[in-house]
């Protein structure tokens, strides 16, 4: 597993944390690393795509940034009292993915009050829905001019940083 995959599973641990206790929410989130260590991060409600587009454009940003990994993170209700933030890590070189989940909890109000510490377990890649953003896509020449415009269009919202090693 790619050092990168690693320090993603930690960031976006303490990501996850900081929003929903210091801010009260918890969105879709996404996020790659190039080889050359950018990272880009963006809420995937933003997109406001049916399901199989917004996959599709996912695919289409981790194969034009040549990604090494990626992590994709979202809440979890298991019922009216159970919460989780569950989130996992794909590698691009590896056929494990780390999963991470941690239980939240909410007062009277429905407000966060408490997180757990995210447990990371290891998986086998294939068994992620969406672990599948690094196989190739066919798309037409008017689909890769609209992804790429969006994403254009994106930048300016989106949290991209160096990651250290």
């Amino acid at each position: 597993m790619h050092l990168f995959a690693e320090n993603l599973a930690v960031e976006i641990s303490s990501y996850y944390r900081n929003l929903a206790l210091g801010h009260g929410v918890i969105p879709k989130v996404f996020t790659l690393v190039n080889s050359d260590g950018q990272q880009y991060l963006f809420f995937i409600d933003d997109l406001g795509m049916e399901q199989q587009e917004e996959s599709q454009f996912l695919a289409y940003i981790v194969q034009a940034h040549d990604a090494v990994c990626y992590a994709r993170g979202t809440l979890v209700i298991l019922d009216e009292k159970q919460q989780l933030i569950e989130f996992a890590v794909i590698d691009r070189d590896d056929e494990e993915a780390i999963v991470c989940s941690a239980e939240l909890t909410r007062d009277m109000n429905d407000r966060p009050i408490g997180l757990t510490e995210f447990v990371k377990t290891l998986v086998a890649q294939k068994t992620i829905f969406f672990s599948g953003l690094f196989k190739s896509i066919a798309l037409s020449e008017e689909k890769i001019e609209d992804f790429q415009s969006l994403w254009d269009e994106m930048k300016g919202k989106i949290l991209q940083r160096t990651m250290d090693l």
